[in-house]
Formats: structure tokens, C-alpha cells, sequence
């Protein structure tokens, strides 16, 4: 039997289907059949933000802490090209998300209409896919594709343009298992590639597992397989900033987070490893750094869904290509039946070499005079909301970094960045994004005061729907990456990286009709925090901190990991010049 339906209809049906409960949308003229149909119902709620680019960010935020794919939809024109930047972050990150844009009616594409832009040669780019639907009987399925493209192999934002006239006009709705895909990336990976990696893991004397952001976009049961693993190898492991989670912070095996502000004994383990399992990672350059220096003793395996990320950065001398959850249980398998092997004494004498490493104490730090230092805050935040059910956001600086080294994440899709776009601005309508997947749960962006700016306007939307995300602002009145790099790579000319006119956070909490708290002294800290969790609404925590504090440890630009820079570390003697450890 046939369903015949309107094009508007059939975007909501279709939602409806794929199992969606939550929309974050602006609307505008050529999307008005659209918001009128949801209107007209009540099982889809919609959120109504401040921006385009916020509505993106916030399905970014649902669809990493959720698991599900996130969905936005705006409107034609300016509507479409305020969504790039967010289209541009999921695509660097792998993140599901599906946005729908308005366009104009099909007669008048290429007339330089009203709010009209060339929505899919603009997001081509910065999608996994895209659509222009001109057919209302093509528009279900083309939407059930996009929820299986955006979902399937490596996850990625996709995007479908709808002319006005294709909304209004009637056409037979599509059931989503009549939809027929070409799109079925491979899951498992070559048995024998595996095989010949376990051989190389039973003979190697410095081994390490490399993670990132594909074990957590796996599932579930990629983070359990990676932990089997790890305990029964006794092999060290470390993350990327975008895989903090998929082995607990808490683990004995764990290295913590390694790249550009990375621990001391991550970053020394992968120069001198000599075998790298890299899973679900992509070899960025804030991990590497000098690609002819980055671990160049070790043999390398890249597990990785994307047949494109193999080969494409670093040589990879076991490659495999597939799902990290079935790569990780085939090679348990294979590892078992092998007779679990591993060199013990190599491994020893590697442990031994990786608790000197960690004698350095890389992010000890100093609190002393009134001053609130950054790194304490993120103590204090750790210590009062450790063991909570608790999500953590952030923007994109100093701050981002510090919330990284000093906040521990037992488990994966807890930590929600933005990694590889770097994208200022995200945090705060992705946590919006977290609170509506999580109502129950406690959500906090740690941001920096310049980052929190650029979507200032989404305290609205918390305000508005009474989501109580916390927004944990590290204020130093500056840049704060931008102001480290010039004092130590530009000879301390600090080019337009602070602002002179900065608002009173906590009146403008008061003006959105949030809750504003100001602390500006460490005796006073563990109070306010407090505070700021246990109040029932939005909260914006003005958190005055140290103006000119630098994030260490850190690589500089074009140097090796054995290279890094490491503040107090330094200046205390507890390594020599040449990164020898004393103590």
C-alpha cells in the first residue's frame, strides 16, 4: 500500500522513523512547511537556538555523548552557509549528524533568488555527502540514506538540500527497508594482516596501543575489547585527545593523553616504542609532530575504518582496514589461540623505563598567592565532580588542553572537543546538545572567556528550555594559546590576543535570566564550584585565573616528542638538557 504525502510530511515521517527525538533548528522561509508539520505533532522536540552554527554544534554534542546520530535544520542561504563551520568540525572529527537546509523553489535555482546559495557545491567539501532533492518521491529515501551514510563505516555529517516546492508538492513515501544502499563499508578486517600483527606483539620489547576517537565511534563494546586487551597484553596504552575515555584515566596501564600537550611519558614511550598499534587514530599532526622524527624505531599497525587514513600520513607495516570493534575481537581471538605470547622481559624492562619517564611529574604545578592558577581550578573541578555522572565539553585553547591533562574520563563519550577543526565557539551549544541527550546528568563546558564569546547567544537556549548546563569559564582576559605561541615563538609580541572590553559575566548570566558566579580566589574556589553544581539551572562561573600561565608540557612546532618543552619540570631541575630524568 502506498502512502502518498507532502514533501514537508515526509521529512518529519522519516524523522519519526529513524528513531529521532530531538531537532536543533532555526527556521526561515524556504523550511516554513517543514516547522509547520512539526507543529503539527509532538513525538520529534525541536530546539530553537540562537544561530545556525550553534544548531550544528548541538547535534554535534547529542550525537557524541549519545551514540545516535544528531540532526539540525535550518533554513536556505544564510541558514546553510552558518551551518559550514559545524558541518566542516563533524567531518574532521567523525561525527554522525544529518542536516537539512531549506532552498528555493527548483525553478528558481540559479536565478540568484532571495536567500538563495549553492548549499551542496558549498558543503561538498565539508560532508560526507550531500543531496539536492528535486523529486518529492525521492526525498524519504534519500533521507533514510543519509542517516545510514552518516552512521555507517566512518561516521560523518551529511547534508540534504530541499527546494520549497518539493516540500509542498505530494509524493509516495519511501519505508526505510525498502531503501536499498550501495554504501556497505567493510567491518572485518584481513585475518591474515591480523595474524602476522599478533606475531609481531608476542616478540616486541617496547610496545604501545595508539588510540583515538574510532574506538569510541565503534561503541561500547570497542572500549570493553580495547580494555581486555590491554590488561591480558600488560601493553601501555595512550589516546588522542579525541579517544580520551576509551580506557579508563584510572587504569594502570594508562599513559594519558599524548600529541602536542601530552604527558612526558606518553609522548617519550611513542618516540621510542618499538612496535605502535595505532587504532581508530589517524596520525594528526598535533600527534606526530615532525613526521621523519615521529617514532622512527618502531613498526607500525593502523586500524582504521577509512581505507583512505592508511598510508595516508605515516607508513603503516600492518594495515588493516575494519571496524575497530571486530578488528580488536578477532585479533583477541587470534592472540588467545596463539597462546597469549608476550616478550616478558622486554616488557619489563619497558615498564621499568616508563615509571622513570613518569618520575618528571610533568603537570605538577604551584598554587601560591591569590591568584587562581587555571591548572588548580581543573584540580578542584576534578576532585568535587569525580564520580558523578558526569559529561564534560569544552572550547577550543589553553583551556581545552588543561581540562584534557587534569580531568579523568573512566569512560568513552564523556569528553566532547572539538580535535581536529579546532573549532572556538563549540563548546557551548554542544553541551546544550549533551544536557538534551542527558537530562538527568551533570554537563559542564569548560571554555575560556575569548571561546565562550562566539556563541555567547546559546545561554538563551539553556535559559529557554531550562537545560542546567554549567559553563566553567577559565578567564584570562586573553587568548591564551594565541598569547603562549607568541611569547615563545614570536619574542613576546603579543599581536591583538587580549581584549580590552570583555563583559561582566555575571550580569550577563543575570540578563539572560542564568545564574552568574564570580570567584577570583582559591580559598574560595572549592565553594563556588560547588555552588555552581548543585544550583537547578543554567549556570555561568566567571573563574578569574592567571593571565599569563602557559600550558606544558608542550612539542614546539617541527620538533620531535623527545623534544618537548616542560615548564616547571625545567626550571626544577628534574631533567637535564638533554631530557635525561635526575630525580
Amino acid at each position: 500500500m502506498t502512502r502518498q504525502m507532502t514533501g514537508a510530511k515526509m521529512v518529519v515521517q522519516a524523522l519519526k522513523d529513524q528513531g529521532v527525538e530531538v531537532v536543533f533548528g532555526y527556521p526561515g522561509g524556504a523550511v516554513l512547511p517543514i516547522y509547520d508539520e512539526l507543529f503539527l505533532q509532538n513525538d520529534i522536540r525541536h530546539i530553537l537556538v540562537r544561530h545556525e552554527q550553534g544548531a550544528v554544534h548541538a547535534a554535534e554534542g547529542y550525537a557524541r555523548s549519545t551514540g545516535k546520530p544528531g540532526v539540525a535544520l535550518v533554513t536556505s542561504g544564510p541558514g546553510a552557509t552558518n551551518a559550514v563551520t559545524g558541518l566542516t568540525d563533524a567531518l574532521m572529527d567523525s561525527i554522525p549528524i544529518v542536516v537539512l537546509t531549506g532552498q528555493v523553489p527548483t525553478f528558481m535555482i540559479g536565478s540568484d533568488a532571495f536567500q538563495e546559495a549553492d548549499t551542496v557545491g558549498i558543503t561538498r567539501p565539508c560532508t560526507k555527502h550531500n543531496w539536492l532533492v528535486k523529486d518529492t518521491d525521492r526525498l524519504s529515501g534519500v533521507i533514510h540514506e543519509a542517516f545510514h551514510v552518516a552512521t555507517a563505516g566512518r561516521p560523518g555529517p551529511v547534508l540534504i538540500d530541499i527546494p520549497k516546492d518539493v516540500q509542498f508538492a505530494t509524493g509516495e513515501y519511501t519505508e526505510a527497508r525498502r531503501v536499498t544502499t550501495h554504501y556497505n563499508p567493510p567491518v572485518k578486517g584481513d585475518i591474515g594482516t591480523i595474524t602476522e600483527l599478533v606475531a609481531a606483539m608476542e616478540t616486541a620489547r617496547k610496545p604501545i596501543f595508539y588510540t583515538g576517537g574510532g574506538v569510541i565511534n565503534s561503541g561500547p563494546a570497542a572500549s570493553q575489547l580495547l580494555r581486555e586487551l590491554v590488561e591480558a597484553t600488560g601493553f601501555p596504552i595512550t589516546s588522542t585527545l579525541m579517544g580520551l575515555g576509551a580506557y579508563p584515566a584510572s587504569g594502570e596501564k594508562w599513559l594519558g593523553m599524548l600529541g602536542m600537550h601530552g604527558l612526558y611519558e606518553s609522548n617519550m614511550a611513542m618516540h621510542d616504542c618499538d612496535l605502535m598499534i595505532c587504532i581508530g587514530a589517524r596520525f594528526d599532526d598535533r600527534i606526530t609532530g615532525r613526521i621523519d622524527a615521529f617514532s622512527p624505531g618502531s613498526r607500525k599497525a593502523h586500524i582504521d575504518i577509512d581505507p583512505s587514513s592508511i598510508n595516508k600520513v605515516v607508513h603503516a607495516d600492518f594495515p588493516i582496514v575494519g571496524d575497530v570493534g571486530h578488528v580488536l575481537e578477532d585479533l583477541l581471538k587470534v592472540w588467545k589461540s596463539r597462546g597469549r605470547k608476550t616478550d616478558r622481559e622486554g616488557l619489563t624492562a619497558w615498564w621499568d623505563q616508563i615509571r622513570t619517564w613518569r618520575k618528571v611529574n610533568c603537570l605538577a604545578f604551584e598554587q601560591k598567592g591569590r591568584t587562581i592558577k587555571p591548572q588548580h581550578a581543573m584540580v578542584r573541578l576534578e576532585a568535587l565532580t569525580k564520580g558523578m555522572d558526569r559529561y564534560i565539553c569544552t572550547e577550543v585553547g589553553q583551556h581545552q588542553m588543561w581540562a584534557a591533562q587534569y580531568l579523568g574520563f573512566e569512560d568513552p563519550n564523556r569528553w566532547m572537543t572539538s580535535g581536529g577543526l579546532g573549532t572556538m565557539g563549540y563548546g557551548h551549544p554542544a553541551s546544550i546538545g549533551v544536557q538534551l541527550g542527558h537530562p538527568d546528568s551533570l554537563v559542564i563546558n569548560v571554555a575560556g572567556e575569548a571561546s565562550w564569546l562566539m556563541n555567547m547567544q546559546e545561554l538563551g537556549t539553556a535559559v529557554q528550555y531550562r537545560l542546567p548546563v554549567k559553563q566553567f569559564i577559565l578567564n584570562n582576559e586573553r587568548l591564551g594559546m594565541v598569547r603562549q605561541w607568541q611569547e615563545l615563538l614570536h619574542g613576546e609580541r603579543y599581536s591583538q590576543s587580549w581584549s580590552e572590553a570583555l563583559p561582566d559575566f555575571v550580569k550577563l548570566a543575570e540578563a539572560f535570566g542564568a545564574k552568574g558566579i564570580l570567584c577570583d580566589d582559591p580559598d574560595c574556589l572549592d565553594d563556588a564550584i560547588l555552588e555552581m553544581i548543585h544550583h537547578p539551572g543554567p549556570v555561568l562561573f566567571d573563574c578569574v585565573v592567571e593571565k599569563h600561565e602557559n600550558c606544558f608540557p608542550m612539542i614546539p612546532s617541527g620538533k620531535a616528542h623527545n623534544e618537548m618543552l616542560l615548564g616547571e619540570a625545567e626550571t626544577q631541575g628534574v631533567i637535564d638538557a638533554k631530557g635525561s630524568v635526575l630525580v
